[in-house]
């Protein structure tokens, strides 16, 4: 993050605007609105603010820039074309540690000014640090369209019954718990309907009849997390990750996609790595149920799926002992994840008419796996955490029947900007995952598929935007799914 959002209250503040034409007019509008007292230097004013200026709206200084003019304020914004000018204010308000903000000139700007949602009391801010004014813009329009009006009434109808709120409720669980009811069920909707008042006597009625016993139980959500880029959570997940009040995660969930839980969200690492827990699976599985007792919303999130190879069915067997409620949301498991983006279809009429997941290792840190099953032909097999064993696997699927020869590869991180696919056969693959410097966590593909991979490559981790890959070292592979 390169800049805090904030939001400033400025009414009644003094604010210098250096600059009189259609840009700083544009600047001076957002001042006036936020009812500011504006000061704007300029020879020259254009049409509309020699309009506020006869009305008494803004003051005018009709002279150029002198520093002297600082003197009582409490922002500058620079809005001329000339670089030399904007420059001098820049130099002389960061000299007086006033904040300042240069049009199109980030370089020049202490904070910046971003593009707004205005559903006030809702404000809704997007920045980009200066970089690209035109997106903002343009994710402005299109939050235009998603946001009604109507959230603004809403907010404003919230605000007038927080006090009572407060006091029918003590606890402050309870009353999130409260509001977001309130939010997504009958009263917003009579707002959104324009039944104001009858949205009013709806939130006065559930205020009476409430109290902290209403809100007191709490809710496990077991949430797949996918295989690591945030674009691949389902919606279910995003807004259950937004409801909760405390998020067990693991070391195999990007950063990235931690940062989407809510803010104020209590956050513990429950990460495991081969012979190296942080908490022990037990002790997870008591985590949830305790916090969920205590009457909270708890996320455990996991990486890929928590049904595959994520000791889901383990950590939920507690909850159903103890009638704790829970809900369970499927997250894109590493074999579709990872296949996917490294272009290697696991079925394929040419190649593969069936596909087996395993994983690469057993909970007493063997490999002793069906290998007859696995060698079958016309079949894909797919290992999860198969990096330590990958010696062993490769070697006794030929001992079992595979040829050689037969394709197979390796997938370090996919989906994320650390992706790298290394491909070979049985015979070679071992060999060349040594010599990359491969890093966990990993998914192995083994079988005719993996021919297909160099026609049907499509992801560029080069040109990847998204964030929150996992480093480990190449020799450590994870006990938990990815």
């Amino acid at each position: 993050m390169d800049a805090l959002p904030v939001f400033l209250k400025l009414r009644d503040i003094p604010c210098l605007v250096v600059g009189g034409g259609r840009v700083a007019e544009r600047k001076i509008d957002l001042l006036l609105r936020a009812g500011a007292r504006v000061t704007v230097v300029a020879p020259q004013l254009e049409t509309t603010l020699q309009a506020y200026f006869a009305a008494g709206t803004l003051t005018w200084i009709p002279t150029r820039f002198d520093p002297a003019q600082l003197e009582n304020t409490r922002i500058v914004i620079a809005a001329t074309d000339d670089r030399t000018v904007n420059q001098a204010v820049s130099q002389a308000a960061q000299a007086k540690q006033i904040p300042v903000n240069v049009v199109d000139q980030p370089d020049l700007c202490t904070f910046t000014v971003p593009s707004i949602v205005d559903r006030s009391p809702v404000i809704i801010a997007i920045g980009t640090s200066g970089a690209s004014p035109v997106l903002a813009r343009l994710l402005k329009a299109r939050l235009e369209t998603l946001i009604p009006a109507a959230y603004g009434r809403l907010a404003g109808l919230a605000g007038q019954f927080r006090d009572s709120v407060k006091t029918a409720l003590a606890k402050t669980d309870a009353r999130r718990a409260f509001w977001e009811e309130v939010f997504q069920g009958r009263v917003a909707e009579l707002v959104f309907a324009g039944k104001d008042r009858q949205a009013k006597k709806e939130l006065a009625r559930m205020i009476s009849v409430t109290s902290d016993n209403d809100y007191s139980r709490g809710e496990v959500y077991l949430v797949g997390a996918g295989p690591g880029d945030p674009d691949l959570l389902t919606f279910r997940a995003l807004r259950l990750m937004q409801r909760a009040d405390v998020v067990l995660y693991d070391r195999l969930v990007a950063p990235a996609i931690v940062d989407l839980v809510r803010r104020d969200a209590e956050r513990i690492y429950v990460g495991k790595e081969k012979s190296n827990h942080a908490v022990a699976q037990p002790d997870i599985n008591q985590l949830l149920l305790t916090l969920a007792q205590q009457g909270k919303r708890v996320l455990r999130l996991k990486g890929g799926d928590p049904f595959i190879f994520g000791r889901g069915g383990e950590e939920i067997e507690d909850l159903v002992t103890h009638d704790i409620p829970f809900q369970v949301i499927p997250g894109i498991t590493a074999a579709a994840g990872c296949a996917s983006y490294a272009g290697i279809p696991l079925t394929h009429r040419d190649h593969a008419q069936s596909c087996l997941f395993v994983t690469g290792h057993l909970k007493d840190g063997s490999v002793d796996l069906n290998w007859d099953a696995l060698c079958q032909p016309a079949q894909t097999v797919v290992v999860y955490m198969g990096l330590t064993g990958l010696d062993t696997i490769c070697r006794e699927m030929v001992n079992h029947g595979l040829a050689p020869t037969t394709p197979a590869a390796l997938i370090q991180q996919g989906t994320t900007v650390n992706q790298k696919v290394i491909s070979g056969t049985l015979d070679t693959l071992a060999e060349a995952v040594f010599a990359a410097k491969v890093k966990a966590p990993t998914l192995l593909i083994i079988g005719s598929v993996v021919r297909l991979h160099d026609q049907l490559a499509w992801f560029s981790p080069e040109t990847a935007t998204h964030e929150g890959s996992i480093i480990d070292t190449p020799t450590r592979e994870p006990s938990d799914g990815l």
